[in-house]
Parts: C-alpha cells; sequence; structure tokens
C-alpha cells in the first residue's frame, strides 16, 4: 500500500477501509503492508524506492496499490519515476488495463448516449513506446536546438500486449478487438503493429479484428462509443485514448486501472487521476476510482464475486447522489468512502 502524493493520502485511506471491511466480512487472508513512499519522503531523506523494499515485494506481495504521485515540490518527478516506473518496467508490467465503464447516464456527457453504451476495456501497452525516453537534445538552449525522442516498438513487445486484448475478449465474450495506431505517418513501427494484430488475429477466428487510426478512433468515441469492446494501442496513444475514455464514465474520480504481466502474480493497480495537488487535503477528493481499482485487485487476487459488490455499490451511490462534488453530489471524500462501504457492507 503506498499513499503516495496528493489526494492519494485521502482517497487510499478510504481504499484501505474498504479492504479491511471485505477482508472482516468475508475472512479474506489479506495482510495490508503500508509504506511510507512518496515526495514526503523524497523530500525528507532523498528516497524513492530502496532496493531492499522493492525485492521484499517482489518476494512476499500478491499486489501493489498505489494511491498517486507527483508533488509541485519535486519538479523533476524523480520519486514517481522511479517507484512508477520502477514497479511498470522492473516487473515487466506491460499490460495497462483501463476498464471504461459508466455506471449512471447521468455521468455520461453524451446526451445522445446512455450508459449502456460505453463499456469497453482498454489494454495499453506499459513498457515500450516513447515512455522508454530514448532519445536527447543537442545544442540546448540555442536557437538551433534539437529535441528527439524514440518511439520503441518490439515485436515481442507488441504481439504480447496484443495477445492478451485477444485473450480478454475472448474469456469475456467481447465479439471483436480494435487496435488503433497511426501507420500512415509512423510507417516503420505502426507497420509492425498493423502486421502482427492480423497474425495474431488469425488465431482468435470468432473475434473480428477492426483497425482505426488513433485520431479516428477519438472522433468515433465521442460519436459512438458502443461500437467498442476490447482497444489494444500502443504507450502514448493508449495514455491519450484511456483519458478521453474517463470523461465519457465520469471523469478521472470513476477511473482505475491495473499494471499487470498476465499469468503473473505481482500486480500494480491505481487509480488514474493522478495526485491532484489543488485538491489535495480539502476532503474533495473522490474516492470511487480507489474502490474500483480494489475491487479489480480483489478479483486478481482470487477473490472473486466482490469486484461486482463493490461496482454495484458504487452505481448505488452515484444513483443516490451520495458522492463528491466533481460526479454531482456534495459529499466530501470520507462521506462518500463511508456511504460506498455502508452499501458494501449491506450487500455482504
Amino acid at each position: 500500500m503506498i499513499a503516495g502524493d496528493g489526494i492519494g493520502v485521502e482517497v487510499m485511506r478510504e481504499a484501505t477501509a474498504l479492504i479491511e471491511l471485505v477482508a472482516s466480512r468475508r475472512g479474506l487472508d489479506l495482510s495490508l503492508w503500508q509504506l511510507d513512499l512518496g515526495a514526503e519522503r523524497y523530500l525528507r531523506d532523498g528516497v524513492t524506492m530502496p532496493p531492499e523494499v522493492f525485492e521484499e515485494i517482489k518476494a512476499t506481495c500478491g499486489a501493489v496499490l498505489l494511491g498517486a504521485l507527483g508533488d509541485p515540490r519535486v519538479p523533476s518527478n524523480q520519486h514517481a519515476i522511479d517507484i512508477l516506473f520502477g514497479f511498470r518496467f522492473g516487473l515487466e508490467l506491460y499490460a495497462n488495463i483501463r476498464p471504461v465503464r459508466c455506471l449512471d447516464d447521468r455521468l455520461s456527457p453524451l446526451k445522445h448516449h446512455g450508459a449502456a453504451k460505453v463499456n469497453f476495456t482498454v489494454f495499453r501497452e506499459n513498457t515500450e513506446g516513447v515512455y522508454v525516453n530514448v532519445g536527447g537534445q543537442v545544442r540546448r538552449n540555442t536557437p538551433d536546438e534539437i529535441a528527439i525522442n524514440e518511439d520503441i516498438n518490439t515485436r515481442r513487445g507488441v504481439e504480447r500486449v496484443i495477445r492478451a486484448a485477444f485473450e480478454h475478449a475472448r474469456r469475456t465474450g467481447a465479439k471483436r478487438v480494435h487496435m488503433a495506431d497511426k501507420s500512415n505517418a509512423m510507417r516503420h513501427a505502426h507497420e509492425l503493429w498493423q502486421r502482427v494484430f492480423k497474425l495474431v488475429a488469425a488465431e482468435y477466428p470468432g473475434i473480428e479484428p477492426v483497425h482505426h487510426y488513433v485520431d479516428a478512433m477519438c472522433l468515433y468515441m465521442v460519436q459512438d462509443p458502443s461500437q467498442y469492446e476490447v482497444i489494444v494501442t500502443n504507450n502514448l496513444f493508449g495514455d491519450i485514448v484511456t483519458d478521453l475514455g474517463a470523461a465519457l464514465q465520469g471523469g478521472l474520480g470513476m477511473a482505475g486501472s491495473a499494471n499487470v504481466h498476465p499469468g503473473r502474480k505481482l500486480a500494480l493497480f491505481e487509480p488514474v487521476h493522478g495526485s491532484a495537488p489543488p485538491l489535495a487535503g480539502r476532503d474533495l477528493a473522490n474516492p470511487f476510482a480507489s474502490a474500483l481499482t480494489v475491487g479489480m485487485m480483489l478479483t486478481h487476487l482470487g477473490y472473486e464475486g466482490l469486484e461486482a459488490v463493490i461496482e454495484e455499490a458504487v452505481r448505488g451511490c452515484i444513483v443516490a447522489m451520495e458522492c463528491t462534488r466533481d460526479v454531482g453530489g456534495a459529499l466530501g471524500t470520507r462521506a462518500a468512502g463511508e456511504a460506498l462501504r455502508r452499501r458494501v457492507a449491506a450487500a455482504l
């Protein structure tokens, strides 16, 4: 458990209480290890992610739950890079899984499409692309400055995330998988995506493979999100598409995520809203993204059925307006967390 920075501390307080409630009611064999990692620790003693702690996490833990990272007092974001990218790259958590599900018509900004039309899952490649940070700067701070960031795509990396998307589609009964790229502009890197997508799709004859250029996909997601069930794309485009998806489901306060290496035990779970420094300490943060993320984590740990209970409790809170201001309610973070736990407790 890493609360991290900003509103991460507040939403993780509610997430911890939710886990403890569910574990107590269902007798789950869970042990929570609260770690003091984040900007405060970094500013205090320069520590980001101690190697010995990372090794102990790998040896003993089934999941990491992260609140948020990012603090204006650390403009380099070094602590966030070392912790978040340390997990993603160090554990090869190559699939970032983002459910995009609108739980109530009121949350959808698309007045011509209700909540039932917004229900898909995005698989974002998580360990390659421009986020590898290969590149450099020449003639810095001169009129002739050159800045380069390279987009890294490997056959292994592309194939495994595409296969993970198709496996998810087969497991959940989805009829199609969409792949987004920009192969009309990035001929070399994204021709690889095109070719591998077709090869992997051939192994799943019951699932229709569909290709959209990413700019067109953003347009179609707003015009008619109902056509999407599973989307797979690269690291950068996945970052963009999932934020658009979050808008369709009611905002970042409703968006959870998982970072996984399918088939391996240890995974990282985090709400996607970030640390939101302007909201920190004001009891304004929406705890529902962290609650939905807890549900994903419990499923990963093998506790089936609890994710649906938590999601239904969140839906009930939204319908009853027992929620924070960003989704139309008037409650603070603590009160919204308490309202959610009352509904979960009643259902267990």
